[in-house]
């Protein structure tokens, strides 16, 4: 992705801010102004008129925490006692009482303050850290918020967004290029609600909230990232830098992150809700928002384990994301700690996109949207606007369906949710707009050309992003990017005219299996239920299998009565790394039902691999 050098990076972390928080999340909520914009209904009630810009900025609000990077080959970088004795030293000459906390994922030390300081004093401490030659950067643990608004297969036709005409992103010409077959996505926001449209793609992820008052389940991070309601009262969160209670009214639970996920990898051709993006994918909840949004501390580590890095006191991620989705954001310069997370992230081959978000102003003023190496999204209205919340600018890189409620629901995006408005309720869907919808479809789309070319950088996919995006249809002042994202022209597709969810029923299996290199084949089954008959002459088999030359490889599927197809020899010479790709095999000679295998075998010594996961659809 591009390096900004004309403008300051940032971090958009959500539609809302509270004074002296960071991260916001990036959708606009009808009725809302807090942690996240994009409050669930009650069960059956009309969706209200949306608030756009609804965000109030925090930066200048009292700050508690302090993010500290030292000098690498300092001593406070290798040793958390010096980092504890420098933090209280400095304490000292400025005449506070500060502690070091915890180290984060990125090697910056997190320093408490005592107690929450105002701007002059926490400028009194923070002027101590830089007089220190060490100290590279300091700066405040700022909090920020989620930026959606709210709105199957049977709902199909309210996903106005995917595939019409005018101001549609063109999915499903993209879907015979690539579903997301055996991509992982990230979504960093308000974690997971169970919902069936989801359940099959959702693998374990984590809770980074270490404030047990903001993570409302008793404990700070662990290894469970459900997401339990961020409803608030007028004024939990304090007051913006003008003095108004934020939020300014009650707001009730979003369930932010389920919305964001169902964008992106909803369970497609099951019969029920709606079509995701990358269907086939998988999808990683890490929570980081809760009552009153979320910190920059928690966000950092939540990037770096994500992306496959290492947090002290966090069991390492067994399954590093291709793609991290962040629809959250907050005003002021991108933070070096920030920007520190994202390009380690970016370096470990991760794709970063964040929303621009929703006060209608120049995202130059919001991070991350502010920040290097990351995709930018801008919203647009169903006519192809620039929707009127969304934010602009330079460094926007890309638009994509935001909606506006404010035209009708209809005109929303319509994705997962669950009707609980201070509790856990039931699942159901509902539309929401906002630049948190609009960021998932980039996330999406960069899914599919994981799938489809798993050798591009990050840097490549933004690039045929950018370049592939088409001219909005309706107006845009400030500037939107490269304009209107185009799935079916980024991915090739010859033909995007067609309106139509994939059909047919889907079983995957992810759980990984070792290739080991002694030409013994291994085995991954799927049971295949609910189908009668014979299997169909075009038998769709997405295969992910990581090993560092594909030559060695034998595939085969193995049908339930025993009999096999080899869908890949070995031996061919072909020194590239991973099989990644769909075989169509004429599977009509074998039932439908029964236990599916697929069968691989390296028939060379010298390097090992593994079947990451597989797919059939019927």
């Amino acid at each position: 992705m591009h390096q900004r050098t004309a403008l300051p990076a940032r971090k958009i972390l959500g539609t809302a801010l509270a004074a002296g928080l960071a991260a916001t999340v990036l959708a606009v909520v009808p009725g809302t102004a807090g942690a996240v914009e994009g409050s669930a209904p009650a069960a059956g009630a009309p969706l209200p008129a949306p608030q756009p810009g609804a965000v109030a900025q925090a930066s200048d609000g009292p700050v508690e925490r302090l993010i500290v990077g030292y000098k690498s080959k300092t001593t406070e970088a290798e040793s958390n006692d010096a980092a504890a004795k420098d933090a209280k030293d400095k304490g000292k000459k400025a005449g506070e009482s500060l502690a070091f906390e915890r180290r984060l994922g990125t090697g910056a030390a997190l320093v408490g303050l005592g107690a929450e300081l105002g701007k002059e004093e926490a400028a009194d401490v923070m002027a101590a850290f830089r007089a220190d030659p060490d100290v590279e950067y300091v700066v405040p643990d700022r909090r920020v918020y989620a930026t959606a608004v709210e709105p199957n297969d049977t709902d199909y036709a309210r996903q106005w967004d995917l595939f019409e005409a005018a101001a549609g992103m063109n999915v499903p010409g993209a879907w015979d290029k690539a579903t997301g077959a055996g991509v992982k996505v990230a979504v960093i926001d308000t974690g997971y609600v169970a919902h069936s449209d989801l359940a099959a793609n959702v693998i374990a992820g984590y809770d980074f909230i270490s404030d047990t008052r903001m993570s409302r389940d008793g404990d700070g991070p662990d290894g469970n990232p459900a997401d339990t309601g961020d409803w608030m009262n007028k004024g939990d969160c304090g007051v913006d830098r003008f003095g108004r209670p934020v939020p300014d009214r009650d707001t009730n639970n979003s369930w932010h992150g389920t919305h964001v996920a169902g964008t992106i990898a909803a369970t497609t051709g099951n019969g029920k809700g709606i079509a995701g993006i990358a269907h086939h994918a998988t999808l990683q909840p890490v929570r980081v928002l809760g009552w009153c949004g979320g910190t920059d501390a928690d966000i950092i580590n939540a990037i770096t384990w994500a992306s496959g890095g290492t947090v002290q006191g966090v069991p390492a991620n067994p399954s590093p994301a291709d793609v991290i989705n962040m629809s959250l954001g907050g005003g002021g310069a991108c933070s070096p700690a920030t920007q520190n997370a994202i390009n380690g992230a970016v370096g470990r081959g991760t794709t970063v996109v964040v929303a621009a978000g929703n006060d209608n102003v120049n995202a130059a003023d919001f991070q991350p949207a502010n920040c290097n190496n990351v995709i930018t999204v801008a919203a647009s209205d169903r006519q192809g606007n620039r929707a009127a919340y969304s934010n602009y600018g330079a460094v926007v890189d890309v638009t994509a369906p935001g909606g506006e409620t404010a035209l009708g629901s209809a005109n929303g995006i319509w994705s997962t949710l669950n009707t609980g408005i201070r509790s856990l309720g039931n699942e159901t869907y509902a539309a929401y707009q906002g630049t948190s919808m609009a960021a998932p479809h980039i996330a999406g789309l960069a899914a599919l050309m994981n799938q489809a070319s798993p050798s591009m950088t990050p840097a490549q996919i933004e690039s045929a992003i950018k370049t592939n995006a088409r001219t909005l249809p309706g107006s845009c002042s400030g500037g939107c990017g490269a304009g209107l994202a185009d799935a079916a022209r980024t991915l090739g597709a010859s033909d995007g005219t067609n309106p139509q969810p994939p059909t047919g029923k889907v079983f995957t299996n992810t759980a990984n299996v070792t290739v080991p290199d002694t030409n013994t084949p291994v085995t991954s089954s799927l049971a295949v239920t609910g189908i009668s008959g014979n299997a169909p002459t075009s038998l769709k088999v997405a295969v992910d299998i990581k090993h560092p030359y594909r030559g060695d490889l034998r595939i085969e599927l193995v049908a339930p009565n025993g009999g096999s197809t080899q869908l890949k020899a070995a031996g061919s010479g072909d020194s590239a790394a991973n099989v990644l790709t769909t075989y169509t095999v004429d599977a009509s000679g074998a039932a439908a039902g029964g236990t599916w295998k697929l069968r691989v075998t390296d028939v060379y010594s010298g390097d090992t691999g593994y079947i990451d996961s597989w797919t059939l659809t019927f």
